[in-house]
C-alpha cells in the first residue's frame, strides 16, 4: 500500500511538473516574412521573449535557429507557407522539434548572405518579436553606385540600404560554420504562395499593385544637369503606419502615391525620381536619409497620411525640420509619432556606419532648413488648390527622416486617413494623380526661383 501511494504521489508530481512546463512554454502568436530586393525579414511574434541560438552552415548554404522552450504550434508549423518562390534569398524554411525543449528552424538559402538576428520589446500593436534580417553578402547600394560611374550604366529608381536595421543582441550566439546536427524534416517544394502579414498590415482588397518604374538614363539636356528627387513612401513592412476609418493602411497609400510621383518626375526633362522603397518592407528613418545623400539627391520628399482621434480632422499639411523645437503642439506630437516608426519597424540606434554617423552629427543645417521652408511653402500652396489645408503655413518639428544636413527636405501629410471622406479620396487614383501633380508643380516652382547648383562629387568610403 505504501509503495502504491508513493508511486501515485510521484505520478502526480510529474503530471504537475510537466503541466507547469507546458504552461511556461513561450507561444509564437504570429509569423511573418517580408521579402524585398534589399533584404528579407522573418518575424516571430510571441507572448514572451524567445531565447535562441544561431548557427550558419555551408555546403549547402543555410541558417539554423534553435528556439528554446518554445511551443511548436500551428503558427510555427505554417512558417514555410510564408516563403515566396520569388524571395531573393530564401529557398525554403523547415521547422520541427529538435530535442526536448528546443524547436529548430532551418532556412535553406539561395545565395551567400549576411544574417542579423535580434529580439525586440513590445511596440505599437506588437508583442515581443524575434527578428531575423537576411541581407545579401554584397552591399547592393554600393554596387549600384559603382555602376553609375560607368558610361554604360543606367540609373535605377530604388535606392538599396547599406545600414544595419538591427544590431546583434547580447544574447546572440556566435556564427559557427562547422557542421551541426540537423533535424530530419521533410523539405517543402518551392512554390508561389501569398506572403503572410498581420491584419494591420494588409492592403485593401481593391488596391492595385503599382508597377515598378524605371528612371530615364542620360536625360540631361545641353546646359543643364539632371535634378534628383528622393521620394520617400512613409512606413512599410512591420510598420503599417496609421489605420484609416475604413481599414486602409498608411503604408499602402504612401507607396501608391510615391510611385505615381516618381513617374511624374521622370516624365519631366532634366529630372529623375528615386524611391527609398518600392515594396512593402521596412526601411529605418536614418537609412532613408543616408540613401538620399549617397545618391546626391537635390530634394527629399516624404509622403505620409495624417491621423487623429477625431474623425472630423481633415486637410493637408507640410512639415520641415526644426533645430529649436516644434512650431506647435500638433507638430511636436506628429514628429514624435512618426519617429516611433523605428521602434515599431524594428531598428537599433547603435550606429557603426561612419557615413551615417557623419550624417546624423552634422549640425550645419540652418541654410538647408531655410531652403526646406521655401520648398514646403511652394508645395503647400499648390496642394491647397486641390485639397483643404489643415494648417496654412509650413510647420516645423524634429522629424528624424528630415535630418539631412545638405538636402532640402519636407514631409507631406497628404490628408487625414482617419477621416472617412479623406480616406476615400486617398484611395482614389484620380485624386492621387491630382495630389502628385500639385506636389510636382510646387517642386518646379521652387526650382524656378532656387536653381539647382552643380553638386560636388562625394567620395564613398
Amino acid at each position: 500500500m505504501n509503495r502504491f501511494r508513493t508511486l501515485k504521489l510521484a505520478c502526480s508530481f510529474l503530471l504537475v511538473f510537466f503541466s507547469i512546463q507546458a504552461v511556461a512554454a513561450t507561444t509564437v502568436t504570429a509569423t511573418r516574412v517580408w521579402p524585398a530586393p534589399d533584404y528579407t525579414r522573418i518575424t516571430l511574434e510571441s507572448n514572451k521573449p524567445i531565447s535562441y541560438n544561431l548557427l550558419r552552415l555551408k555546403d549547402p548554404e543555410r541558417l539554423v535557429v534553435d528556439l528554446e522552450d518554445v511551443d511548436l504550434g500551428s503558427n510555427l508549423k505554417s512558417l514555410s507557407d510564408r516563403v515566396l518562390a520569388s524571395d531573393p534569398y530564401i529557398r525554403q524554411i523547415r521547422v520541427g522539434n529538435f530535442k526536448h525543449g528546443v524547436v529548430r528552424m532551418v532556412i535553406d538559402l539561395k545565395t551567400d548572405i549576411r544574417p542579423e538576428l535580434a529580439t525586440l520589446l513590445p511596440a505599437g500593436e506588437y508583442q515581443h518579436r524575434l527578428v531575423l534580417d537576411i541581407y545579401p553578402a554584397l552591399d547592393p547600394l554600393m554596387a549600384m553606385l559603382e555602376q553609375r560611374e560607368t558610361p554604360a550604366s543606367s540609373a535605377e529608381q530604388v535606392m538599396k540600404p547599406d545600414v544595419k536595421v538591427l544590431a546583434q543582441p547580447e544574447t546572440a550566439a556566435p556564427l559557427d560554420t562547422s557542421k551541426a546536427p540537423e533535424i530530419n524534416l521533410p523539405g517543402k517544394p518551392e512554390q508561389t504562395m501569398a506572403q503572410s502579414m498581420p491584419e494591420a498590415a494588409k492592403a485593401p482588397e481593391n488596391a492595385k499593385a503599382a508597377p515598378v518604374l524605371k528612371a530615364e538614363p542620360n536625360k540631361s539636356r545641353e546646359g543643364g544637369r539632371v535634378i534628383t528627387i528622393a521620394i520617400d513612401a512613409g512606413h512599410g513592412g512591420e510598420d503599417p503606419g496609421a489605420k484609416g476609418a475604413n481599414g486602409s493602411y498608411e503604408k499602402n497609400i504612401t507607396l501608391a502615391i510615391a510611385k505615381k510621383l516618381k513617374q511624374a518626375v521622370d516624365a519631366e526633362p532634366n529630372m529623375r525620381g528615386v524611391l527609398t522603397r518600392d515594396g512593402d518592407y521596412f526601411i529605418p528613418l536614418h537609412g532613408r536619409v543616408v540613401k538620399a545623400r549617397k545618391l546626391q539627391a537635390d530634394l527629399f520628399v516624404s509622403i505620409h497620411a495624417d491621423a487623429a482621434l477625431s474623425s472630423q480632422a481633415k486637410g493637408s499639411s507640410v512639415f520641415a525640420l526644426s533645430e529649436h523645437g516644434a512650431t506647435s503642439a500638433m507638430a511636436r506630437l506628429l514628429a514624435q509619432r512618426e519617429n516611433e516608426s523605428d521602434l515599431i519597424g524594428g531598428v537599433s540606434f547603435d550606429v557603426k556606419d561612419p557615413y551615417l554617423a557623419r550624417t546624423l552629427l552634422d549640425l550645419s543645417q540652418t541654410a538647408t532648413i531655410n531652403d526646406s521652408l521655401k520648398l514646403g511653402k511652394s508645395v503647400l500652396d499648390n496642394v491647397g488648390k486641390i485639397n483643404n489645408l489643415h494648417k496654412q503655413s509650413v510647420e516645423q518639428a524634429g522629424f528624424a527622416v528630415l535630418k539631412s544636413p545638405d538636402i532640402p527636405s519636407i514631409l507631406v501629410e497628404t490628408a487625414f486617413i482617419t477621416n472617412p471622406e479623406e480616406e476615400r479620396k486617398l484611395n482614389d487614383e484620380n485624386h492621387q494623380d491630382k495630389l502628385v501633380a500639385s506636389i510636382l508643380t510646387g517642386i518646379k516652382k521652387y526650382f524656378a526661383s532656387n536653381p539647382a547648383l552643380a553638386k560636388p562629387k562625394m567620395a564613398e568610403k
